[in-house]
């Protein structure tokens, strides 16, 4: 299913506008200090700077406060300035003060608020918005989502309307309209006019499944920080390392990205010998021939020819780690627990990956999917669980443990949550050894969770038994082997067809509410094509690939924005 235009597709914004916006913000900045500058660069603007030319804030500053009496105790006379990404906080003035060089050092503001990573993807690059807001109650990252949307009607145009689901989506979105009444107001026809925000804690369920799409499993794998990544000697076939921009430009990548990965392979060997093709049109060329061959062929195939090979290579990398047996049987417990069928084999493979410590991470990714799915774990299996892991993995993960479960990730069913009537009934007349055995077999029946009753509602999980062929995908499931439509995904399908969320109370309230669509003004352009979807806490690659699978059945383009 490769990604390819649409008939009659609609344009999308020019969004490198955003680029040179940030880029002369900055050197603006930079030019109010004359002469020449000494810049100290905090490690995490790196990249987001390389892109266009978060910060451990408080830390940052300390650095530059040592820095600043250092040069008074040796009597060096220098002017100072800090400027702050994307936005200056109280808490960093204090320490200045604090340190007695407050009156030594000028603070600014660089607004640099979202970064196009490619045609249909901006960032805020906010790794720690998650951690600040779900988990920590801090909202200072608020403002800067709120900002960012009104930097982006600022260049494109208003928005027709707003949609939104979670609390955080609904304090961005008042956010968003203070600054909006505070600012001058300008109209201008609209690029793109709907936007969709939704928390990340809405739908804890996709992240916490294996992606099998390429360019999930690249992240998976490699890790791709800021639209780019690193592959290693082992994917190079040389004893260097290639950093690699990850984008549309990229024409071997931006036909494989959203594939199911069973499918990359084939792919690429049709790709490798239509390239071989290419390349033997030069025998039997006269010198003319061969001049027009070089000049305009030669080095598109030779890059060509590079970016094939690295994503050979990274695509035989992730063959020896993801067809592994440890890996299909991983991904059979997965789809099991979203299907709820077999729950004590999943709890039992489960301990089996935490005893064999196959993976830190992949233990508790199964923890929580479990806990999720199952509405909490029975209490005997969740101490057993937490001591099995603790013992395996070391005591200073009781932190982890605490911080998810007050994110509600990973719970302990509340006694009487989970016995019936005729269970509690059973109990009295056998022993209590086959008490359990029937508790465990009739708790995954009679008990329901929210997960089960959204995946009912919204057909979330695709009957059992169905062939589904991933070489021609039928719906976003294929994202998932076609086991499973991301949640979040299905939501913003849902109410894009209803244009809003009437009919779907039901649903609305099992998610606790704090839904909203408003009207802001009429649009009859082809910008009611584009949809702009702001996921406030981060997302994944495989919802993106589910989204663009989404618009190309739709004839609509969702551009994607990431914390």
């Amino acid at each position: 299913m490769a990604h390819t235009e649409w008939k009659d597709a609609p344009g999308l914004p020019d969004f490198s506008l955003l680029k040179r916006l940030a880029r002369d913000q900055l050197i603006f900045l930079l030019e109010q200090l004359p002469g020449k500058k000494d810049l100290f660069i905090d490690a995490d603007l790196m990249s987001p700077l390389d892109r266009i030319a978060n910060v451990t804030i408080l830390k940052f500053v300390l650095m530059f406060t040592d820095l600043v009496n250092a040069d008074k105790v040796a009597g060096r006379f220098r002017r100072y300035k800090i400027i702050f990404t994307p936005q200056k906080f109280y808490a960093c003035e204090t320490v200045l003060e604090e340190q007695g060089v407050y009156g030594d050092v000028t603070t600014d503001e660089w607004n640099f608020y979202i970064l196009p990573l490619d045609d249909d993807i901006l960032s805020l690059e906010l790794p720690e918005f998650f951690r600040d807001n779900f988990l920590e109650g801090d909202q200072r990252w608020v403002t800067t989502a709120g900002s960012a949307l009104r930097l982006l009607q600022s260049v494109y145009g208003s928005f027709s309307k707003v949609y939104g689901i979670g609390r955080c989506a609904k304090m961005v979105y008042e956010s968003w309209r203070e600054l909006m009444e505070d600012g001058e107001q300008r109209t201008r026809q609209p690029e793109f006019a709907k936007v969709f925000l939704v928390d990340r804690d809405v739908d804890f369920v996709t992240p916490l499944c294996s992606q099998v799409v390429y360019e999930g499993l690249v992240d998976d794998l490699f890790r791709i920080k800021c639209g780019s990544v690193e592959f290693g000697p082992d994917v190079t076939s040389s004893d260097k390392s290639i950093k690699v921009m990850l984008n549309s430009q990229d024409k071997v990548f931006s036909e494989i990205r959203n594939e199911h990965f069973s499918n990359v392979f084939g792919f690429l060997s049709q790709k490798a010998k239509n390239l071989q093709t290419a390349y033997d049109k030069r025998r039997g060329m006269d010198i003319q021939q061969m001049k027009a061959f070089v000049a305009d062929e030669l080095k598109g195939l030779k890059q060509e020819h590079r970016l094939l090979s690295l994503h050979i290579g990274a695509s035989e990398s992730m063959m020896k780690k993801k067809t592994k047996q440890d890996f299909q049987e991983l991904l059979k417990t997965e789809h099991s627990l979203l299907e709820g069928f077999e729950i004590r084999e999943c709890i039992t493979y489960i301990e089996e990956h935490i005893n064999r410590q196959v993976s830190m991470i992949d233990s508790l990714r199964l923890l929580c999917l479990l806990s999720i799915t199952e509405n909490g774990l029975l209490s005997k299996d969740y101490r057993s669980l937490k001591a099995q892991y603790l013992q395996s993995y070391g005591i200073e993960h009781l932190l982890t443990f605490a911080n998810l479960r007050q994110l509600g990730l990973l719970e302990e069913q509340q006694a009487g949550e989970t016995l019936t009537v005729m269970e509690s009934k059973v109990g009295k007349l056998v022993n209590d050894k086959t008490v359990g055995k029937l508790t465990d077999a009739f708790s995954s029946l009679a008990k329901k969770s929210n997960f089960r009753a959204l995946s009912k509602r919204l057909a979330l999980v695709p009957k059992s038994g169905e062939e589904y062929d991933l070489r021609v995908p039928r719906d976003m499931a294929y994202v998932f082997s076609g086991a499973y439509i991301p949640l979040s995904c299905k939501l913003i399908e849902q109410v894009l067809e209803r244009d809003g969320w009437t009919g779907m109370e039901e649903v609305t309230r099992m998610l606790n509410g704090q839904e909203f669509a408003v009207t802001e003004a009429r649009s009859k352009t082809d910008a009611q094509r584009i949809v702009l979807v702001m996921f406030l806490g981060g997302c994944t690659f495989s919802e993106i690939s589910a989204l663009r699978f989404l618009g190309k059945e739709r004839g609509t383009y969702y551009v994607k924005q990431m914390e």
